[in-house]
């Protein structure tokens, strides 16, 4: 009897391995998705039958509904956009000086050694801490929160990318050199593309620094936004308002740190 040769399909290997991991792409977003869902159920579900006090933590159903109500009423959106505005100018003015530092300190020694001390004694007082001398400064106003939140984003982003560009292989460096590449291409072809990785965690780390940030900040001298939703609704035990205030800003941690992840693939996708 002669044997059956069994052919080898390497275009068939490649199809049912991409099929593999399209479906375990699939079962990562479904736990993605699952997992919150559980827990609102599970709340729903303790808060209604009373095994956790309904006062101190309300069904998220009727959190919803105060939500709708406050968004329909306007007043909801109104402290969205003003910590929307804060966040982001605060989270800019932290990131790109403290990218650009970040470079300096990497690529040279003598700014490295000026600036480490100065950051390694500054990073361990709470930003915070400062805010009645950042109001002093910059006023109650929206400058003052926003200077707060720059100032608590700023150590991990520089922290982070001057140790992305000292993790660059030299060689990099020697090649640079030897082709005569002036500062121009040091920064902008070997310092921070080589960073990036490294950075971007940084960066990651910043954003949710930011959010913590707001919040508190906008407990002390503000009018306005979801932390000053979330103060005076606990002061008044309006807690449904103040469970709407604490879920936007896990809402938009998530958001933020969903983006940044899509950046990062764009910007370094064999990572």
């Amino acid at each position: 009897m002669k044997k059956t040769a069994v052919r080898f399909d390497p275009f068939k290997v490649e199809q049912e391995e991409w099929k593999r991991q399209q479906r375990k792409e699939r079962y990562k977003k479904a736990l993605t998705i699952c997992s919150p869902i559980f827990v609102l159920l599970l709340w729903e579900f303790l808060s209604r039958t009373a095994l956790i006090d309904p006062r101190f933590f309300p069904p998220p159903f009727e959190i919803l509904k105060t939500f709708l109500a406050m968004g329909m009423s306007g007043e909801l959106f109104s402290h969205i956009w003003i910590s929307l505005y804060r966040i982001f100018a605060g989270f800019l003015l932290g990131v790109i000086p403290g990218v650009i530092i970040g470079l300096l300190m990497g690529l040279y020694s003598p700014v490295r050694h000026f600036i480490s001390p100065l950051v390694m004694a500054l990073m361990p007082i709470p930003t915070l801490a400062l805010l009645p001398l950042i109001i002093i400064l910059f006023g109650i106003g929206d400058m003052s929160k926003v200077v707060t939140i720059a100032g608590s984003v700023f150590f991990p982003v520089v922290i982070n990318t001057a140790a992305g560009v000292l993790n660059i292989d030299a060689i990099y460096l020697d090649v640079a050199k030897n082709y005569g590449a002036g500062s121009k291409e040091y920064f902008l072809k070997i310092a921070l593309p080589g960073s990036l990785p490294v950075m971007l965690e940084g960066i990651q780390m910043g954003q949710a620094i930011a959010l913590l940030t707001i919040v508190a900040a906008e407990m002390m001298g503000a009018t306005s936004g979801i932390g000053y939703l979330i103060w005076t609704s606990y002061k008044a035990f309006l807690l449904k308002e103040m469970f709407v205030g604490l879920i936007l800003i896990s809402f938009f941690g998530y958001l933020f740190s969903l983006g940044l992840r899509m950046l990062q693939k764009k910007l370094i996708p064999w990572r």
